[in-house]
């Protein structure tokens, strides 16, 4: 920079130099004042006006008698000796206006060369930040040649239906999941890019997408493939957050998961619907009281078109959550924290139609909206609709189209513990207990609410297999549980229960039993940091039905994770 500013006083020297033998050449005859003689050079340059110089010419002459008045009676100077520079007398305001001519030019060079400012941006760039990660899988699906090879789809058939379920106008079968023929070696991506905006200091936003095979809202992994078709883009994450001070923030849109969790209740991949407040009160550098409250929109009744006159009533479900939770850093190797949680799933359990005649030209049955949006697979589900038979056709001749829906309500009680301790050699143990409890479990309520139409989890007796409770224990060892730089490695393993109706089955881990309840496994693995925001991962997943005919699978994961 030194260099550029003495190249442009240089020219401006060699400027002042040229209109100085300019001036010479055309104004009057040099005065013995050099002020008056540089006024005159200014204004032949430009830099000021006539009006303005002879004001300017007439202090400086002023100021000249002044200075020659008072050297005259002054006591003699020193004589003049060889060697010495006279340095002429230069009025400030002379001056003043050289230095911010001068002052002006050198910064619109600097600016227009950005070397005035380096490393500087516009302010809306240092307020935005971006974030990003990229995973690449090799997955196959391993599945016992002893499975039972009927069961049901219920998902698709909620989509595509609905179906008939009287086998004497009906002769296909349901979509019928599959339990037998193994899927190797998958290839699967999963891309998301994010944006955060820092808006002021109380209020940020932010946008994420990513990709997925669908709109499943438990995973935004991509199966490669398809013909090199191109793949899909959805929106993950979009939303608004207020910190109005440093215990608290709210946040409203489609937002990461607020709460203390495990992939045994939610899936690592599953974003919320809603609005949440999070505050976190620490009573000392070592003890700190957290919780969060929120209500999720789960799913609104649809206003769409229909060829009915006779509408669904309006039946939102929501889920309303609770959590308070403690953080305790006993000591300088050992951190202990828990959190219990209340979930309240309203209006998800399915409802039993009033008679309805789809024979007769109803389009639709009054419960048909209380179905489940998304469902994975385990819950206890019944049939939908009571359709009164055709008194025109013998009784067994009346079609029975059907939709499903969950026979269970859902109020959870869901406890969480961790333990981390440091170990020798920078070694880290982290264990995890999950415990979860489904309040709203009642088999008799169930009986009621289906009227005893059950579409599974029946015994040959009829009797409900299900139950309330879920839990899983996990511990992790190694010299990092974040994987962030080359060389960082851990182990994990764990096991899982989720009896059939402990949970919702439409928003857990999508890879233990590929999804759902009605499971029991264990799973084992490892990371390796490959570099810096590289690591590679190695996973074995192995699960068998809680109740019912046998279903047995086995998924082996392998993965390159990246992050940026």
């Amino acid at each position: 920079m030194n260099s550029r500013v003495n190249r442009l006083a240089m020219a401006v020297g060699v400027v002042v130099m040229v209109m100085a033998g300019h001036a010479a050449a055309q104004a009057p005859a040099p005065s013995e004042n050099a002020t008056i003689n540089l006024i005159r050079l200014l204004v032949s340059s430009g830099v000021l006006q006539q009006d303005q110089a002879q004001a300017l010419i007439q202090q400086a002459e002023a100021e000249a008698l002044q200075a020659r008045q008072t050297a005259s009676s002054a006591p003699a100077a020193h004589p003049a000796e060889p060697g010495d520079v006279r340095v002429p007398y230069i009025p400030a305001v002379v001056r003043n206006q050289i230095r911010d001519e001068v002052k002006q030019e050198v910064m619109a060079q600097a600016k227009e060369e950005n070397w005035a400012q380096p490393n500087t941006f516009p302010d809306w760039a240092s307020r935005i930040s971006f974030e990003g990660d990229m995973r690449l899988r090799n997955e196959s699906r391993l599945y016992s040649n002893t499975n039972s090879n009927e069961f049901f789809d219920f998902a698709q058939l909620n989509e595509d239906g609905p179906y008939d379920v009287n086998q004497f106008t009906n002769s296909t079968w349901p979509p019928i999941l599959n339990s037998r023929e193994d899927r190797e070696n998958m290839l699967r991506l999963r891309a998301r890019f994010g944006l955060n905006a820092q808006l002021s200091d109380t209020w940020k936003a932010g946008i994420r997408i990513g990709t997925g095979s669908d709109s499943s809202p438990v995973s935004t992994t991509q199966t490669l493939g398809a013909g090199f078709g191109k793949k899909d883009i959805w929106l993950d994450r979009g939303y608004i957050t207020w910190t109005p001070s440093d215990r608290l923030s709210i946040t409203g849109g489609r937002i990461a998961n607020p709460f203390m969790s495990t992939d045994l209740l939610y899936s690592n991949d599953l974003n919320f619907d809603g609005m949440a407040a999070i505050f976190n009160h620490p009573f000392s550098n070592d003890l700190s009281l957290f919780g969060t409250l929120g209500a999720f929109p789960v799913e609104y009744t649809s206003d769409a078109s229909t060829p009915s006159f006779d509408k669904q009533d309006s039946e939102n479900k929501w889920l309303y959550g609770l959590q308070v939770g403690a953080d305790w850093r006993i000591n300088n190797s050992n951190r202990l924290k828990g959190a219990l949680a209340y979930y309240q799933f309203d209006d998800i359990e399915g409802q039993r139609s009033s008679p309805c005649e789809p024979w007769s030209g109803d389009a639709e049955c009054d419960s048909d909206g209380s179905r489940a949006s998304f469902m994975q697979k385990g819950n206890t589900l019944f049939l939908l609709r009571d359709i009164t038979l055709n008194p025109s056709v013998p009784s067994t001749d009346t079609p029975n189209p059907q939709y499903v829906g969950l026979a269970s309500e859902f109020n959870l009680l869901d406890l969480n513990l961790t333990w981390e301790t440091d170990l020798f050699n920078n070694m880290k143990l982290g264990t995890h207990l999950n415990y979860v409890h489904n309040l709203g479990y009642d088999e008799s309520e169930m009986r009621k609410r289906s009227a005893g139409f059950f579409a599974n989890n029946l015994d040959e007796n009829g009797e409900i297999e299900s139950g309330a409770n879920a839990w899983m224990l996990s511990a992790a060892l190694g010299n990092s549980m974040d994987m962030l730089k080359q060389g960082d490695w851990n182990v994990f393993a764990g096991y899982k229960y989720i009896q059939p109706d402990a949970l919702p089955d439409g928003f857990n881990d999508s890879t233990f039993h590929l999804g759902g309840t009605n499971a029991k496994g264990y799973f084992v693995g490892g990371h390796y940091g490959l570099a810096d925001r590289v690591y590679g991962s190695a996973r074995w997943l192995s699960s068998e039905e809680v109740y019912g005919a046998p279903f047995e699978i086995d998924v082996l994961q392998l993965e390159l994770n990246t992050r940026f």
